[in-house]
């Protein structure tokens, strides 16, 4: 059976994450249900990442499995049509091998958490968590140094996550900020080979209190050595979380 690499872009808010539930709307019900409608067979999916509810992407990668070859833009555009009206879009096919693994194959995940610092809420943006007072980003800068490396993140894991082990190598914690019509807009990227269960949001709500000036950026050094999870900021809401990229050895959409 060929298999083909998908890149998804979707808003996360209508459903309960990417993994198929019974009663709920998830991202992988939404695409399996369009591939339902080009092949008879079921294609059961897996991707790169597994978003949780209300968390975005621009690059999540999954693969499917077809009873027989497509031209890649051909799925594309056959998916597209059945997707509709779902927030999801399949941005590019690629055939792959039939040992590459979205999930296992990849060597690196990037997100991406957006905050808007400003007192009116926003309306046509709501990829974003909407913070009225403004923070310090070279504050939140300091207390992000701390994050990275190879360290036991218990402190920020969830307390329902299924990793085996707390211990992970976070390679980049990077804070940027831009000014914005009546306000101030952060962008916290955060880069890894996996990620343990709201990791990125743990990690963004810390540093909010950073930027707040409720905490001074060493805590974080302090509240990642407790490896305890009481030592957490508060967690930070899925809407502002995107999963913006997947790495892998080779790029199967390189063409």
């Amino acid at each position: 059976m060929p298999r083909y690499a998908l890149l998804l872009e979707y808003n996360g808010r209508p459903f309960s994450g990417w993994q198929r539930q019974a009663e709920h709307p998830s991202v992988q019900g939404a695409l399996e249900a369009a591939l339902a409608r080009v092949q008879p067979e079921p294609a059961a999916v897996a991707a790169a990442g597994r978003t949780d509810a209300g968390v975005h992407a621009t690059g999540q990668v999954a693969q499917a499995d077809m009873i027989r070859a497509w031209d890649p833009f051909r799925l594309g555009e056959a998916l597209n049509h059945h997707l509709r009206p779902n927030p999801v879009a399949v941005l590019a096919v690629a055939q792959v091998a039939d040992g590459w693994h979205a999930r296992f194959s990849a060597v690196e995940r990037r997100y991406t958490y957006r905050i808007l610092c400003r007192r009116a809420p926003p309306v046509l943006d709501h990829a974003v968590w909407h913070v009225r007072r403004r923070l310090d980003p070279e504050a939140m800068a300091e207390g992000a140094r701390h994050l990275v490396g190879r360290h036991d993140f218990t402190t920020f894991r969830s307390t329902e996550c299924q990793s085996a082990s707390p211990v992970k190598t976070v390679d980049e914690v990077r804070v940027e900020a831009r000014e914005v019509p009546y306000g101030l807009e952060i962008a916290v990227h955060v880069r890894a080979r996996s990620f343990l269960h709201n990791q990125v949001r743990s990690f963004v709500g810390t540093l909010e209190r950073v930027g707040a000036d409720a905490w001074p950026p060493a805590r974080v050094a302090v509240a990642l050595a407790a490896a305890d999870r009481a030592a957490c900021g508060p967690v930070a809401p899925p809407g502002g979380l995107c999963l913006t990229g997947v790495r892998y050895p080779h790029d199967p959409f390189a063409a």
